[in-house]
């Protein structure tokens, strides 16, 4: 399954992942794919991701998605043999990576300080829902928690009746994660300018807040002349539906809103008093999308898409997901990758988004079962394999 075998950007960076779920996984996954040795360490049941959905020997589609190109150690944390194995792993490593709840990943003795004695300038990375202060620092957390409290599911509410609405995809464990190897990779630069090594710390809310605010929050960076009109009267669901199907179309600019005209053939809007100007349209946003909207309504979606397109305004089919990797698009691109797993069978991932072009960034490694390169591992580290199976410590 390995898509190249030329060293990636971050080639010669070792990662100790003992990260779970989604938002650090991820996170290692991005560094893994441009070619940093990630080293899941799992306990001796696995990551939990493990068994949420469709199974094969101990592997979902969601953990394909985030965790490939890694390799699996298997090892009991709760033994001294066990610790003994990550001490001499965290040795050979740069990073160190951990999601565990506050508080908790020092009573296990792997907090930052009993990690900086073994290597005093690895970059030691925290991932947390709330950070380590504050009453709901040691709350559990999932992705709707964070949804909530960002002011994410109150920018999603309905315009008609002001209920909140939750994001359908993991909005805020996928931004923390794409926080997390930006921070990571930054880190690792300081420290090859002789900064050393140092404790990176990133909360999911923390993450949200700061993603949201360019637009979602950014009527609230004027103190005293804060803008408090709910973001839900101008982001308008720009979803029409046509004589086929359903296209998205936007016109911001004068250019753009003067093309849709003509490829509506509604000209005489362009003399509406209520559409002159980008302010007046969005002022008059909810007439202006009525309007075009019955006109859409017309003709078929092929239509509409080859007149606004012309006009140069902004538009696209709404895809099904399943229509998504079948796109002209996507194709000419080759985002989707198809490969064989040697335990999955036949799998699609999507390739890196980022492209190197002398150190390419590629999926290095299939998606691992849960310890399968514990023994790898272990040769490496100068340990006897068999002998630590054999007394339960490592699978």
């Amino acid at each position: 399954m390995i898509s190249t075998t030329a060293p990636g950007p971050l080639d010669g960076i070792r990662i100790v992942d003992l990260t779970s779920m989604i938002s650090g996984p991820v996170a290692t996954m991005m560094l893994a794919d441009q070619g940093a040795d990630v080293i899941k360490v799992e306990p001796l049941a696995g990551d939990l991701v493990r068994f949420m959905g469709p199974n094969r020997e101990g592997l979902t589609s969601g953990f394909i998605s985030a965790n490939r190109s890694k390799r699996s150690l298997a090892v009991d944390l709760k033994t001294e043999a066990g610790m003994d194995v990550l001490r001499k792993l965290v040795a050979t490593a740069d990073v160190f990576v951990q999601n565990f709840r506050p508080g908790a990943i020092d009573r296990m003795g792997l907090g930052e300080s009993a990690v900086r004695k073994i290597r005093d300038d690895i970059v030691y990375v925290s991932i947390s829902g709330f950070g380590e202060t504050g009453p709901y620092a040691h709350k559990r957390v999932y992705d709707p928690v964070i949804q909530a409290l960002s002011g994410l599911a109150d920018i999603q509410k309905d315009g008609e009746t002001g209920r909140p609405k939750m994001i359908r995809t993991i909005i805020p464990d996928k931004t923390t994660a794409v926080t997390a190897a930006q921070a990571i990779t930054a880190a690792l630069l300081a420290r090859e300018r002789g900064q050393g090594g140092q404790h990176v710390k990133l909360a999911m809310l923390d993450t949200m807040v700061a993603y949201l605010w360019p637009e979602g929050m950014s009527g609230y960076t004027f103190i005293g002349k804060e803008v408090k009109a709910a973001r839900a009267q101008f982001a308008q669901d720009l979803i029409f539906q046509t004589t086929d199907g359903y296209i998205t179309a936007g016109a911001v600019s004068d250019a753009e809103w003067q093309g849709m005209c003509r490829a509506l053939e509604r000209e005489e809007w362009l003399d509406d008093p209520r559409f002159r100007t980008a302010n007046d349209r969005i002022v008059n946003v909810r007439e202006r999308l009525a309007m075009t909207a019955e006109v859409l309504a017309t003709r078929s979606s092929a239509d509409w898409l080859h007149r606004l397109d012309a006009e140069g305004v902004p538009c696209a089919p709404v895809l099904e997901r399943q229509e998504v990797f079948e796109h002209e698009q996507i194709r000419v691109n080759e985002m989707i990758l198809e490969q064989d797993h040697p335990v999955a069978g036949r799998i699609r991932q999507p390739r890196p988004a980022a492209r190197f072009d002398r150190t390419p960034a590629a999926i290095r490694r299939h998606a691992p079962t849960l310890g399968e390169h514990s023994d790898e591992i272990l040769t490496e580290l100068g340990l006897d394999p068999r002998a630590l199976r054999q007394a339960g410590v490592v699978g």
